[in-house]
């Protein structure tokens, strides 16, 4: 299945000279008499090629054949953004504000929630605050990736921070609940342009030997701006007001916008011999369709039970939305979701792995703190403490990433740190009860390190396997899969730990005990409200139910691990860069047979 002979790195000049040397920018000749190394019966490159459906397959000395007269997408050169690397540190600059715009507002509303409620009243909906932004967010990312392939990064970035920008200014004028979820989704529609368009920018601005710097930044920021949003959304609505959550981010917005107008530059490009189209029906039906979905994922369970009408219904409009998408694409001549997004091996791969990956990050984000607090008896920030440190170790581990692929290769480093996040998770039930709060804390600093070394070399290296015409559809086909994945962890992990709970408070020593996870944890938090046995027998019960959620963790690490084995080429066929200079190409000159179709190497 993998398509590719595994070469040792003599061959590939993927180790041995170091990454000072090519970087993987560009591909040294193999040694006279490779091809006699390849496993007999295996498939060649060029079949590797073909399968992936990414581009012509090399000829034997290393060269690349001239394109072929029609081909099906032409790969522009890669091409740094930017003429200097002095020029690109006010473009990383607004990149990183704008990634810590995106991940602080997912986070910084939940602990404001009691003082927006008593504002505004709407109790009974509050909850979709969280899921009208992360609705927004999700079933836009496809439409924003083609767009910023489409008419350039630049436009697509600005008009994300402007309508960021301006559903913020909407929340902090909301006049009631309904008002505030309404503007909370356009924030989503801005949030999903700065998301997927700030990490196709980073892999524009940086050749493959630098990116995985700028990536690691990139994952610090989103880390530490995810663990700090309900500490500054507390304070804020504590000592200031709750408004002042939202209208922080319009000065910070206005620098982002400042410095991406200014400083952001893409290399010209030639003008299509047609005027762009875009993929309306289809948008629309790719909108509907997550939409569906992630409402009947997120409610499900929640506002009504899984197997209710409503549960139903939902499911089977979008399974039907679905098949009209699926229809509506294949007749569209731009489509949002092209289908050679699943038709490489690739990007399919790593669609399904950070998919699986987006699904099993739900056990620690979520169930951890109550398990920290419900069972060790820690305080929210000390519960809060013992998953940051995962944010610790995750962007060192992510940096220090291509010093492996560079030498085993992306697939089988991001096999390796799925294959340790794999034990780590499954460790989490062998803890002692209660345990101290340094065993758990231990567990998600190696998760952290383990997911580091997953995570970057899979999305560096499919971004380094398109030109830069498809740069924004892949890595926005990447980051969708990924946000399904934790809608689906959110609602299969919440049936699974209120299920275990169930069952054990069938036979609790008092009656009138609570019967999901939340109603629990805040039962364990007054100690008053039950007795002493009783509370010892939720704890252990919680203590169950999360052990649980984590042995499903470790079943999707498994799911991400599988689908590396059995779909990832052994090596991915990256498009070897014309140089590592930051100079961009003279757009006037005629594109060689080789930029039309990129020399590629398997790395």
């Amino acid at each position: 299945m993998d398509g590719t002979d595994d070469r040792n790195d003599a061959d590939t000049g993927g180790a041995g000279t170091g990454d000072s040397d090519t970087g993987g920018a560009e591909t040294s000749p193999p040694a006279p008499g490779a091809d006699a190394g390849t496993d007999p019966g295996s498939d060649t490159e060029a079949d590797s090629a073909a399968a992936d459906g990414s581009g012509t397959p090399a000829s034997a000395d290393g060269t690349t054949p001239a394109a072929p007269a029609t081909p099906a997408t032409p790969a522009a050169p890669a091409a740094p953004a930017t003429t200097t690397p002095r020029g690109r540190r006010p473009v990383v600059a607004a990149l990183m504000l704008g990634m810590a715009l995106a991940a602080i507002d997912g986070t910084i509303v939940s602990t404001a929630v009691p003082q927006i409620v008593g504002d505004l009243g709407g109790f009974t909906v509050f909850s979709w605050l969280f899921s009208g932004y992360l609705l927004a967010v999700t079933v836009t990312l496809p439409l924003y990736g083609k767009l910023s392939d489409t008419f350039g990064r630049k436009p697509v970035l600005i008009a994300g921070i402007i309508l960021f920008l301006v559903g913020s200014l909407l929340c902090a004028a909301a006049w009631n609940m309904a008002a505030l979820i309404a503007f909370r989704i356009v924030q989503g529609l801005g949030g999903g342009a700065l998301q997927g368009t700030i990490q196709t920018i980073a892999a524009d601005l940086y050749p493959l030997k630098e990116r995985p710097r700028i990536q690691a930044r990139l994952s610090t920021v989103w880390a530490t701006s995810s663990v700090a949003g309900p500490v500054a959304g507390g304070l804020l609505a504590g000592y200031a007001d709750w408004r002042w959550i939202f209208l922080i981010n319009l000065p910070v917005g206005a620098v982002a916008l400042w410095l991406v107008v200014r400083h952001l530059q893409e290399p010209s490009r030639p003008r299509p011999a047609t005027r762009p189209r875009v993929d309306w029906a289809g948008a629309l039906a790719v909108f509907a369709t997550g939409a569906l979905l992630l409402t009947a994922l997120v409610q499900g369970g929640v506002a009504w039970p899984w197997f209710s009408a409503p549960s139903l219904g939902l499911f089977g409009a979008s399974a039907l939305m679905a098949a009209l998408t699926v229809v509506v694409e294949r007749r569209a001549a731009e489509p949002i979701i092209p289908g050679w997004v699943w038709r490489r091996r690739t990007i399919a791969s790593v669609n399904l792995a950070l998919g699986a990956m987006g699904l099993l990050m739900v056990a620690p984000t979520v169930f951890l703190p109550t398990y920290a607090q419900s069972v060790l008896g820690l305080g929210p920030i000390a519960a809060g403490f013992v998953l940051s440190v995962m944010t610790l170790s995750w962007p060192v581990s992510a940096a220090f990433s291509d010093r492996v692929y560079n030498r085993i290769g992306f697939r089988r480093t991001a096999m390796l740190g799925m294959g340790a996040a794999l034990l780590i998770l499954l460790a989490f039930p062998l803890l002692p009860y209660p345990g101290e709060a340094w065993h758990p804390a231990l567990l998600m600093l190696l998760l952290g390190a383990a997911l580091g070394l997953f995570q970057l070399p899979l999305i560096v290296g499919v971004q380094s396997t398109v030109g830069w015409a498809e740069r924004g559809t892949t890595t926005a086909s990447v980051l969708f899969c990924r946000q399904v994945g934790q809608s689906i962890g959110a609602a299969l992990f919440g049936a699974i730990a209120n299920g275990v709970l169930a069952a054990r408070l069938l036979d609790a020593p008092v009656d009138g005990l609570p019967g999901d996870l939340d109603a629990v944890a805040r039962t364990l938090e007054d100690p008053g409200a039950v007795s002493s046995a009783a509370a010892e027998y939720l704890r252990r019960a919680v203590d169950a139910a999360v052990d649980h959620v984590y042995v499903g963790a470790a079943g999707a690490a498994a799911l991400a691990l599988l689908a590396l084995i059995t779909l990832a080429p052994r090596r991915f066929p990256v498009i070897a860069e014309p140089s590592d200079s930051p100079t961009a190409p003279d757009p006037a000159a005629t594109p060689t047979a080789s930029e039309a179709a990129p020399a590629r190497q398997d790395r």
